[in-house]
């Protein structure tokens, strides 16, 4: 009994280990991921960013782009940490699991050199024919030869037992081994990032202590563009505003803020909303520099701006593309900035800021990744970027949510 509760002990033990080592592995596995993916967004940012050597950068352009990598570095080295942490806790574990297993394993070992003495201890008195012949009936005598099978079955799955739990614990060995090895590419390769941001952080506070002494000017500076971003923003508004009340009055209806669709138009939305999470992004090449919503100004921390969508950088002459078939609702121009595209999908409506050069005009039909347009390069900051945001009706959404891997 004490034997058969020390077996059921010890499976118990191991299933709980390899469920905790499934769920660990499916995390390690999601953070390599996201691991790798902020290096290739730090790649993207050095080249988008930081490869025109040509162009002067005015002091706050410059803090404002390192501050964008500096949030990305930071994200890289919180990644990092939790992984080296969760390979920290299956080295424990795999530490345990191992100790286990060794005592199991002499366990085993001691209880089959047991037997194997006994076994001579045995023949040394009388053979297996005289144990067999000595027997007083038939019924006896197949009863011990069924006895003498069973041991020797028993002997054979001992020793295979043994060689089954030998190489379980080479494995684990390995497994063990690989595991800090892999740990400590993980702390080498943080220690670099980190030296890196700290490097960074140093140059962007020189960058934002030469900006103090003009502090109120940045401020004014920030504020109107600001102004101008709320111009366009109520343009957009007004727009949409205007389409559902076309919309609208061509289905007999008044006074709301929602399209009232057509079966072909809700058919578009519909899957607009399917994709949702999986929508390509509005350019081949780029980074997020600004996200979604209200928030301080990332070097001006007495400035906040707001915003109905993200701006996205990426390099010069780079196309726009739709992120889902539809129309073109309204092509705006507004004296003092570049043009934007506006495409509805159904009740949902995508916006493409800041373009240099148009493809498609009010009323053209374009399906998904069809080029619209080209970024508008600022020859003066050497920025190439453009604001990209998604409506549902009058609602401003949050891109990210929408866009795949944003």
């Amino acid at each position: 009994m004490k034997k058969a509760g020390r077996y059921l002990l010890f499976f118990l033990w191991m299933g709980l280990s390899s469920g905790l080592a499934q769920e660990s592995t499916s995390q390690q596995k999601e953070l390599e991921a996201q691991r790798q993916q902020l290096k290739n967004e730090i790649k993207q940012i050095n080249r988008l960013l930081f490869s025109n050597t040509k162009t002067r950068k005015n002091a706050l352009t410059a803090a404002e782009d390192l501050q964008v990598k500096l949030n990305v570095r930071s994200e890289l080295i919180k990644v990092t940490n939790q992984q080296a942490n969760l390979l920290t806790r299956r080295i424990s574990v795999n530490e345990r699991n191992i100790a286990a297993q060794r005592k199991e394993l002499e366990e085993l070992k001691e209880e089959y050199a047991k037997m194997i003495q006994k076994s001579y201890a045995s023949k040394s008195l009388q053979n297996r024919l005289m144990f067999l012949f000595s027997s007083e009936n038939f019924l006896q005598a197949y009863k011990r030869l069924q006895y003498l099978k069973q041991y020797a079955r028993f002997r054979r799955k001992q020793g295979q037992e043994i060689a089954q739990k030998t190489k379980l614990l080479q494995q684990l060995n390995q497994t063990l081994i690989d595991e800090k090895a892999a740990k400590l590419v993980l702390i080498e390769e943080n220690r670099e990032v980190q030296a890196s941001l700290q490097k960074e952080q140093l140059e962007q506070q020189e960058l934002i202590k030469s900006l103090k002494q003009k502090e109120r000017s940045l401020a004014a500076q920030i504020e109107k563009k600001e102004k101008q971003r709320r111009v366009i923003d109520k343009e957009i508004d007004r727009l949409i505003r205007e389409a559902i009340a076309a919309s609208n009055k061509a289905a007999g209806k008044k006074g709301s803020t929602t399209f009232e669709l057509t079966p072909e138009a809700k058919l578009i939305a519909t899957n607009f909303q399917a994709n949702k999470g999986r929508l390509p992004w509005p350019l081949e090449k780029g980074i997020v520099i600004q996200g979604f919503g209200r928030q301080r100004h990332p070097v001006v921390k007495t400035t906040t701006i707001q915003s109905n969508g993200v701006v996205l950088a990426t390099e010069p002459a780079a196309q726009v593309r739709a992120v889902f078939e539809g129309e073109v609702m309204s092509v705006i121009v507004i004296k003092g900035s570049n043009p934007s595209v506006l495409i509805r999908h159904g009740n949902f409506i995508t916006l493409y800021s800041n373009l240099g050069k148009l493809y498609v005009k009010k009323g053209d039909q374009v399906k998904a990744k069809q080029p619209i347009g080209e970024v508008f390069t600022n020859q003066q900051t050497g920025k190439t970027q453009i604001q990209f945001g998604i409506f549902n009706n009058v609602k401003a959404l949050n891109p990210k949510d929408w866009i795949y891997q944003m």
